[in-house]
């Protein structure tokens, strides 16, 4: 068993075709309006090595394209699908008009295979939201529709700067199964930091079941709760995030080493043949 361990837990950080969640820049039209696309259509995608599933994607990536914008920033995302069954997209946490809220046949007739649709959003306020199907959802999110909304900056302490501003997105069913930004361990990938900086992590939990997120060695402050700031941030070392909530939380890289960082419920991290699903590092150096 040690060996078996062993091979898996030094094969880290394992190569991948794909990654998920990456930041996407938009078009922006004649009158300021920063455009996007998400394009929904199934794809082969390695969840780990060896581990190849039949996925929904929004951009070729799991969990789709992370979308950043400044507060008062007007905003269309073009849903093109091209998927062989009907979807839509909800706006989790964001702020938004009744009719652009993308829920299938209470706001909105489903978008047909081959059909696109334009969702209009006025970035109202600072917010930490996430978007994902709401079309057969307990199938379609965890194939792979889903991804980060970001409007504005979370407040920070006085007088911090941020190196890295990273969401970690949680799933735990469905084809893409206990990942992290919809990688499996030993595909995960490491967080790298330099002693003394500080990184922003917003937890997005696109899954079905709590995790308690444990970093060894360094602390969590957590700054906001599902966007909206904490007015007396505190210190933790395990955030339990439930099904659809987000926690930011700023940790400052002030011990050396590699830390272990991973799910605490350990049947969705570690086990006989070693590491696995919802662990990665974070490496200080």
């Amino acid at each position: 068993m040690d060996k078996t361990m062993a091979e898996r837990d030094h094969s880290f950080p394992a190569k991948t075709k794909g990654r998920g969640g990456e930041f996407i820049k938009p078009t922006v039209l004649k009158d300021g309006t920063k455009q996007f696309t998400l394009t929904a259509k199934k794809i082969k995608w390695e969840v780990e090595p060896g581990k190849v599933v039949e996925a929904m994607a929004y951009n070729d990536m799991v969990p789709g394209p992370t979308i950043k914008v400044e507060v008062g920033d007007k905003v269309e995302v073009v849903l093109k699908n091209e998927l062989d069954v009907s979807t839509v997209v909800h706006w989790h946490g964001v702020p938004i008009q009744n009719e652009m809220d993308g829920v299938a046949n209470i706001t909105q007739e489903p978008v047909t295979p081959g059909k696109t649709f334009t969702y209009k959003i006025t970035a109202e306020r600072q917010s930490v939201g996430w978007f994902h199907s709401h079309h057969d959802g307990s199938n379609q999110v965890p194939a792979g529709l889903w991804g980060t909304f970001l409007i504005g900056d979370v407040p920070l302490p006085a007088n911090t700067q941020i190196s890295q501003e990273i969401p970690i997105q949680l799933q735990d069913s469905g084809a893409i199964g206990l990942s992290l930004n919809g990688k499996s361990f030993p595909a995960t990938e490491p967080v790298r930091v330099k002693k003394g900086e500080s990184v922003l992590i917003h937890y997005v939990n696109a899954g079905t079941m709590d995790h308690p997120m444990h970093l060894h060695g360094l602390d969590q402050l957590v700054v906001a709760k599902d966007g909206f700031p904490i007015a007396t941030p505190y210190k933790v070392d395990t955030v339990l995030v439930a099904p659809g909530e987000r926690y930011s939380v700023l940790v400052k890289a002030d011990r050396v080493g590699t830390w272990a960082f991973h799910c605490h419920i350990f049947p969705h991290s570690e086990g006989p043949t070693g590491m696995f699903g919802m662990f990665t590092e974070m490496i200080v150096s």
